[in-house]
């Protein structure tokens, strides 16, 4: 049967028409355990019956407003974003490559506006994924992405994962920042260590441009932090957000601070539906349950048990697994083999996760999920590797 759908995406089988905390179900009643969750984006499962409560009680009020007009609901997000992280100001936006797009806006501004300088290029790490808007593939750089869409933007460089060195020697007189995952997601779920996070920080202050996280699947509490910046002893000028921060409801941020925010001005970006009623209502209460202490302090508990129950069994496939990285609920298992043999017998055994780069398998799961629903997940992925192991 053909499809009405442009085939911008690979077809599956599977289909679900309801899902309840961890889990998915097909129309059939079958149940699969999501630790896919979106692609980090159910970061409170689904159907959480606290945000179905809260999106309830706004869809009777108010769904969209034009930001001609003051959103108490904005108005509150931002507040308590500014509150847990180190910006002044928040742009809304709808999605990561949206904010993407504004950090890349208003870093520019920041040199070219304010400073009257002729600052506009961006360094970023080769292999990250920064989105797929035309300025988002340019600087991600990847040749999968960027084919058959060039011309790209100019003003994006690439250097190598970990390579310092090339970091400074990428930057001339037309720079204007740098922007990086503190975890590469798509990447291949690779963490940038605190000490280079912090190398950078000094790197951009000696140089005088700005520092860019990009935080839009690590942040929101998937870490083990409320940002992912948190572990290190460092801020960023501008953080791009989104994904976990409306728990399935598309929202997307860009935290800056004071100094970067004077670069915009009445008019010089915008969002028709960025920072809706709707959206807000729900990212406040994603926000107020993520930010406890009590539930960052549960879920750290909870990922240590989880990454190592997962080395055990890496050590007890050697010949499968050589290694299982990321931090608190952002996993990475690198496979010896093709991961996607690794995803096909994961769907058979009932789970769910998805692929990155550098042959890795990516785990996310809510980041409420129970210590119950990580030993069922524990179970299905040594049966998998047993399976696989059987037949090489």
């Amino acid at each position: 049967m053909n499809s009405s759908i442009l085939a911008t995406y690979r077809s599956s089988k599977l289909s679900f028409s309801r899902g309840k905390g961890s889990y998915l179900i097909t129309k059939n009643g079958k149940k699969y355990l999501d630790f896919a969750s979106g692609i980090a984006v159910n970061s409170l499962g689904h159907c959480n019956p606290d945000l179905v409560k809260v999106l309830n009680k706004q869809a009777k009020k108010l769904w969209h407003l034009s930001n001609a007009f003051k959103i108490t609901e904005q108005e509150e997000l931002a507040k308590k974003l500014v509150k847990l992280s180190f910006a002044d100001k928040v742009f809304f936006c709808n999605s990561g490559a949206e904010s993407i797009e504004a950090a890349i806006k208003i870093a520019r501004a920041y040199h070219q506006i304010k400073r009257k300088k002729n600052k506009f290029k961006i360094i970023t790490i080769k292999g990250s994924f920064h989105g797929r808007t035309l300025a988002a593939i340019s600087a991600s750089g990847q040749k999968k992405l960027v084919e058959g869409f060039k011309p790209l933007l100019e003003g994006f460089f690439q250097v190598n994962f970990g390579d310092h060195k090339s970091f400074e020697k990428a930057i001339d007189s037309k720079t204007a920042a740098i922007m990086v995952e503190p975890i590469l997601g798509e990447g291949g779920v690779k963490v940038i260590p605190n000490v280079c996070l912090e190398g950078l920080r000094k790197l951009c202050d000696k140089k005088k441009i700005l520092l860019i996280f990009d935080e839009v699947q690590c942040g929101i509490g998937r870490t083990g932090k409320f940002f992912s910046y948190q572990w290190s002893k460092i801020k960023p000028d501008i953080l791009s957000t989104a994904k976990g921060i409306g728990g399935g409801f598309p929202i997307g941020a860009c935290l800056v601070s004071n100094k970067v925010a004077e670069g915009m001005k009445f008019g010089s970006h915008g969002s028709t539906f960025g920072g809706n009623p709707l959206a807000c209502s729900v990212a406040n209460k994603v926000v107020e349950i993520i930010s406890k202490k009590t539930f960052l302090d549960d879920l750290n508990k909870k990922s240590i048990f989880f990454i190592n129950e997962l080395e055990k069994i890496k050590n007890n496939y050697t010949n499968l697994i050589s290694e299982i990285r990321g931090s608190g609920f952002m996993i990475g298992i690198k496979s010896k083999i093709s991961n996607s043999i690794f995803i096909e017998k994961f769907v058979n055994n009932g789970l769910l996760v998805i692929g990155a780069s550098e042959n890795v398998i990516r785990i996310l799961p809510p980041l409420n999920v129970t210590k119950k629903d990580l030993n069922i997940a524990l179970k299905k992925i040594e049966k998998t590797c047993g399976e696989i192991n059987n037949k090489l």
